[in-house]
């Protein structure tokens, strides 16, 4: 089924102009009609179109209930963002329709790109969350430094993933613990700074390798996530 997002539906019972226009224009849905909204905060609602305008489009909800992360620990990813941000794009999409609760955009010593539009990712993952039939859209959060990340989550299991061998890693899929909440922080293309490595493992970061093969940091993000996701079904 399609779902249509308005993350105040219950409030204001309209559909923003986008997902208007989609179901009038494109679907020609008519009065009378019913559709699912979901609002990005884990419930979705079974509604009636109630006025098929293709700006503003309004309905009557019939019928709500949450829905759930398949997952059920908070499972987030701080990533320097690539310097092609069509990449950094991709990765936002795929995240969010493999499971992420939080994207973080890294800032670090040697980031290709300093500066984000975080409209313009949450729009994708948006776009990903409906395609994937959650109901749950993921936090984006603004451009964080290191020295702000590694703060936060204080509780999680927290991994640091790098490059430089001289600083021992052991593999994430062998540290990883399922079912608990993690942080996984990915450097930039040019990898961590030997002080920045440091500053994570201070911190209580666990260091963590994830294979022989050399990842592109969108690549790294991406199988990170999946890692986590893989060992949480393996142990159900």
């Amino acid at each position: 089924m399609i779902q249509f997002y308005s993350p105040d539906i219950a409030e204001t019972l309209m559909l923003p102009e986008s997902d208007s226009r989609h179901a009038v224009r494109v679907l020609r849905m008519k009065e009378g009609d019913e559709l699912q909204v979901i609002d990005g905060k884990g419930t979705v609602y079974t509604c009636r179109l109630a006025d098929a305008h293709s700006k503003h489009a309004s309905v009557e909800i019939i019928s709500s209930h949450e829905q759930p992360l398949p997952w059920r620990q908070q499972l987030a990813v701080a990533v320097a963002p690539t310097k092609h941000m069509d990449r950094m794009e991709w990765l936002v999409e795929k995240m969010t329709e493999v499971g992420v609760n939080r994207i973080i955009p890294l800032l670090t010593d040697r980031s290709e790109r300093r500066e984000i539009k975080v409209e313009r990712l949450e729009k994708i993952a948006v776009a990903a969350m409906k395609q994937s039939l959650k109901a749950t859209l993921p936090v984006i959060d603004e451009m964080t430094p290191l020295s702000t990340l590694i703060t936060m989550m204080p509780d999680a299991q927290r991994f640091v993933a790098y490059c430089d061998p001289a600083i021992p890693r052991v593999n994430l899929a062998r540290s990883y613990k399922p079912g608990m909440d993690t942080l996984i922080l990915i450097g930039p293309e040019g990898d961590f700074n030997p002080a920045e490595i440091r500053a994570t493992l201070d911190a209580g970061f666990k260091p963590v390798t994830l294979g022989d093969n050399r990842l592109r940091t969108e690549t790294a993000a991406l199988f990170a996530l999946s890692t986590c996701h893989v060992i949480d079904q393996l142990n159900l």
